[in-house]
């Protein structure tokens, strides 16, 4: 299983050992699940260099299932949406050609962009989702983006007792995609 993501998965400000990332690889096991997650996620990546790292990283790892957890930087540098989707589909339909389910973790942004363009962002993730049949879930951060609790001084970085929370707002499509544990 490939990770692609940015900070959200990259496990930024944290101990990696307690990233959303590392909790699956654990979960997978406790399961019965034989996969290994392999987590391809850098800090402040976007679609953008996603999509030029998509097609190395299936060839190094020929992965069953691409997690892609990527647009939130786009959206934070104002990156119109139709870039950010056409990015997202040709990670999406490379990791298909080659074999990989999908699945997608959609992500939002801070009201402070402005409704029009906060709209268009997150509708980008339902539409690529649709027009490439991939299970996605319409926001990663549900629950946690604004607690601060969970979040890191930054309030943009969540926290390591936000990790579990990340993870379970993940595993139902990720479960779905796998299918039943052998």
């Amino acid at each position: 299983m490939l990770v692609l993501g940015d900070s959200l998965s990259a496990g930024y400000g944290i101990d990696v050992d307690q990233s959303w990332t590392a909790l699956l690889q654990s979960r997978l096991r406790e399961q019965g699940y034989e996969h290994r997650v392999v987590n391809a996620s850098i800090s402040g990546e976007t679609t953008e260099g996603g999509a030029e790292r998509i097609g190395p990283a299936l060839d190094n790892f020929a992965p069953e299932l691409v997690v892609l957890e990527l647009g939130g930087n786009d959206g934070l540098r104002g990156f119109p949406p139709q870039r950010t989707r056409e990015n997202l589909e040709k990670i999406i339909t490379a990791s298909q050609a080659a074999g990989a389910g999908v699945v997608l973790l959609g992500i939002r942004i801070p009201s402070n962009y402005g409704p029009r363009y906060t709209q268009a962002f997150e509708s980008v993730f339902r539409d690529t989702a649709e027009a490439l049949d991939v299970p996605w879930i319409a926001f990663f951060m549900d629950g946690i983006a604004l607690d601060e609790d969970l979040m890191q001084a930054d309030g943009i970085h969540p926290n390591a007792k936000a990790q579990p929370l990340l993870l379970d707002n993940a595993w139902p499509i990720i479960a779905e995609a796998l299918g039943p544990a052998n």
